[in-house]
């Protein structure tokens, strides 16, 4: 054997490169056509030892494939700088099946791999270091593991055996696999040339780089355990270190890092576009967070920015974050009942305190929305598709679809869902764990953490999700039982080991939850809490193409329009679905679609344009536990990210179609996806001034008014219709406690689960009255009621502030307590605590 200049030919960084026996090769002719095996080896730090190297692989491949010119093939990667004389046995000197190639300018071990790879001619490719720290012993289990999984596509199967740069420094791997590296791997050999000839990295990342893209292909890559040792004596690694770990080498970190930042500059760039795009949707909110508020939210922002003040309140004075007696006076509010966020709201106490729970509220939307598009668009590239772009527009539909867009109105819980992709990916990896080798305890106790997390997020969300995982795995064991099947015993066996570390994180605030203080078996959300048919084919308010009208006919409310993704749009589903459908994936995704959007329309389902009302599949699950406190209509959210990924997929096998005669399909599928998706492209959320907070609250006189343990009366109380007076109590720091309020809380003896607290005479006439009720006729009996009301509040101060038909209801409490009011700067007050009624 020994060295030639050969043809220069480039790589895809451009590297000159060439091969071949050169000057003073053996009589032999050169084999020039296919070969069984080639062993693809970097060796460009150093070759004193190459020849050692070569050698064993000699002897090795000669006793397991045999000596003919065609059996296998060596191909050392080496710098052409230097001396080019090689300390090599004369035996391995006259092999023609040993071949060099030469870099002339290289630039790290990726740089090699490629050019290796390439100038290979094997129908497998054996990927190894010169150090031959994994004995070659260990490929005929390679051999195996390849052979068993040829029939499924499989391109590579890995040596488990961790690359400690790569993992140091957070460069991704390939998708649920430990061995994130090709130090010791077997290609299928033309998948390996296609793979590494679409590489652009140099350094040490170009494995995640391959691995990444042959699973983007589609195409399987399996790993098995092998042994590891330290080189051989005489024999160099790939750098022409013995032992030296490259993760010890600054310059080798700075390579790796810079590698990092290349891999994923296109990622950087979809995780600006994903906030940028949520900055565009609540601009008017940012523009002026002390005066604005969000138009379509109802009492949704008074109400969650209460939950973010509480939560700060009770954490900074080390009292019970479960329970709170700021409103509902005498009884309190089961904060754990309520959707307080607590795993968001706890961790930015910080933000709170420095700029308040407004500047929370909107940080939490806004980051939580582009934070879970970019969740949906890892899931997507790391699952379905290989083009960065199409996941990015999967991920964008799953995130900001028009129920998406009508909730971040004032339910942050049902938009910052950034946990629920890694949770389905857990999911997904139990179910693989026994054809990758893996067990269950990892991902099962990373299932039972995030789970936990999301619990402490927002509980409805999971309950959907986990419907909607349901019904996909049901779906899936229609499509594919045999892999079905296969994958309910590892995926029983990790959702146990989840279940057992979830379980003792949650049993105490769970137990709390549903029986402690203020607890509740279920709500109350009408007769009408499903989607009407005609609202799924119709659009949403606050998309381009919405009537906001007509959603307002078709939904509970503003923050309530579940679904709303137009006919283009699921028109565009149905055709992916039908173009795909050979894709069990697809037909899993299709059914779960379809059953999710049928369970939706709630228990009685009207028939558009006439009187029929037929039974809806919603009728099995309305009374069991849990679901009985689901709005329906949420359900229907489910196919937000169904969309995303049949959008992805269709974009993915779209832009991947470039032969001449098939352009003009690519543009009509382009065009097809454009009509389908501007339609429901978001608006800017609206916003409106926000009421000022009475001066009476703001200067502080309240103090005068309100002792400790008592509850301050607004008129009219706060409730779901009105709860301005949350506002006032975060800004009072919490001074003060409530009557009334915004919340959900028990009522009657059954303990039903209602908005807000549990009426009294009192309120509710105050009520009527400030919206267009006559005044009744003050009776002894009228004014027992209002002492009695008050007392049961632990009333301190009755307080009017400024508003239509203030006089009716100053006249009218007037009458009631038998004395008239002070006026205490721009509010009515009066003293009502023990002693003054």
């Amino acid at each position: 054997m020994s060295t030639g200049t050969g043809a220069g030919t480039g790589t895809g960084t451009g590297t000159g490169v060439g091969t071949g026996t050169g000057v003073g090769a053996p009589a032999e002719t050169p084999w020039l056509g296919a070969v069984g095996l080639s062993v693809v080896i970097p060796a460009l730090g150093g070759r004193d030892g190459l020849g050692a190297t070569a050698a064993a692989v000699r002897e090795h491949l000669d006793g397991r494939f045999g000596t003919g010119p065609g059996d296998w093939e060596l191909l050392l990667v080496v710098d052409e700088s230097g001396d080019e004389s090689f300390d090599v046995p004369a035996a391995a000197a006259a092999d023609p099946r040993i071949h060099f190639v030469r870099l002339r300018d290289p630039r790290g071990k990726g740089a090699a791999l490629r050019a290796g790879v390439l100038a290979s001619a094997g129908r497998r490719v054996l990927l190894t270091d010169a150090g031959l720290t994994t004995p070659l012993d260990e490929l005929a289990g390679l051999e195996r593991a390849l052979e068993e999984e040829d029939r499924t596509g499989t391109a590579v199967v890995l040596g488990r055996s961790g690359n400690r740069l790569v993992r140091t420094l957070g460069i991704p791997g390939i998708p649920g696999f430990r061995a994130d590296t090709c130090a010791f791997a077997l290609f299928d050999g033309d998948r390996a040339r296609a793979a590494f000839g679409a590489s652009a990295l140099d350094g040490p990342a170009i494995d995640a780089e391959v691995l990444r893209w042959i699973r983007g292909q589609g195409w399987g890559v399996a790993e098995v355990p092998v042994t590891r040792r330290e080189p051989a004596t005489g024999m160099v690694s790939a750098t022409g270190k013995a032992s030296r770990d490259t993760a010890t080498t600054p310059s080798s970190r700075r390579l790796a890092f810079g590698e990092l930042l290349r891999l994923n500059s296109g990622g950087f760039a979809v995780a600006a576009a994903f906030l940028a795009l949520s900055l565009y949707l609540f601009h008017g909110l940012w523009a002026d967070l002390d005066g604005s508020y969000l138009a379509d939210a109802l009492q949704d922002q008074n109400q969650w920015e209460w939950f973010v003040g509480v939560t700060t309140d009770n954490i900074t004075h080390l009292r019970n974050p479960l329970f709170t007696y700021s409103q509902g006076m005498p009884d309190g509010v089961n904060l754990m009942a309520n959707a307080t966020m607590l795993g968001l709201n706890v961790p930015l106490i910080p933000v709170t305190l420095l700029f308040g729970a407004t500047v929370t509220f909107a940080l939490v939307l806004t980051l939580g929305m582009a934070a879970s598009a970019w969740a949906w668009y890892w899931l997507i590239r790391r699952r379905f598709v290989r083009s960065r772009w199409a996941a990015a527009a999967g991920g964008a539909l799953a995130a900001f679809a028009p129920p998406m867009v009508s909730h971040a109105n004032g339910h942050p819980n049902f938009v910052v869902l950034f946990m629920i992709p890694l949770i389905i990916d857990r999911a997904l990896r139990l179910c693989e764990a026994p054809r990758e080798g893996r067990g269950v305890t990892r991902d099962g106790v990373l299932l039972g953490l995030f789970a936990t997390y999301q619990i402490f997020i927002g509980e409805e969300p999971l309950l959907i999700a986990a419907l909607g995982m349901l019904v996909f795995s049901l779906a899936f064991l229609l499509v594919d039982r045999r892999r079905a099947l296969a994958a309910a015993r590892p995926l029983g066996a990790g959702l146990a080991v989840a279940l057992a570390v979830c379980l003792p994180l949650v049993i105490v605030p769970l137990y709390w939850q549903f029986f402690g203080p203020q607890s509740y078996h279920s709500v109350l959300h009408g007769d009408n809490a499903g989607n009407s048919p005609r609202a799924l084919v119709s659009y949403a308010a606050r998309s381009l193409f919405g009537d906001a009208e007509e959603a307002g006919r078709l939904s509970l409310n503003t923050t309530e329009q579940n679904a709303f993704y137009g006919w283009p749009l699921l028109a565009l589903g149905v055709a992916v679905c039908v173009w795909l459908w050979r894709s069990k994936a697809v037909r899993a995704l299709a059914i779960t679609g379809f059953v999710t959007l049928l369970l939706s329309l709630g228990p009685w389902v009207p028939v558009p344009r006439t009187a029929i009302v037929l039974p809806g599949p919603w009728r099995l699950m309305i009374k069991l536990p849990l679901f009985e406190s689901v709005i329906e209509g949420r359900v229907a959210m489910v196919c937000a990210p169904v969309l995303g990924i049949l959008l992805a997929l269709a974009l993915d096998r779209i832009v991947r179609t470039t032969a001449r005669e098939r352009r003009e399909l690519r543009t009509l599928g382009l065009l097809g996806v454009a009509a389908a998706l501007i339609p429901v492209l978001p608006l800017p959320l609206t916003v409106r001034d926000r009421a000022p907070v009475p001066a009476f609250i703001t200067s502080g006189e309240w103090k005068h008014y309100v002792k400790d343990g008592e509850a301050l009366v607004p008129v009219p109380l706060p409730d779901p219709g009105q709860a301005d007076a949350l506002h006032w109590q975060v800004e009072a720091d919490f001074g003060f406690r409530l009557a009334g309020g915004y919340f959900n809380g028990p009522w009657g003896p059954d303990r039903i689960g209602i908005y807000g607290a549990t009426p009294r005479h009192l309120s509710n006439l105050l009520r009527d009255v400030r919206y267009g009720a006559q005044p009744p006729e003050i009776t002894p009996a009228w004014r027992q009621q209002a002492r009695q009301d008050l007392e049961f509040w632990k009333a301190g101060a009755v307080m009017l502030p400024r508003q239509d038909r203030d006089t009716e209801l100053r006249d009218l409490i007037t009458g009631l307590l038998g004395r008239q009011p002070e006026k205490v700067l721009d509010a009515w007050v009066w003293r009502v605590g023990p002693g003054e009624v």
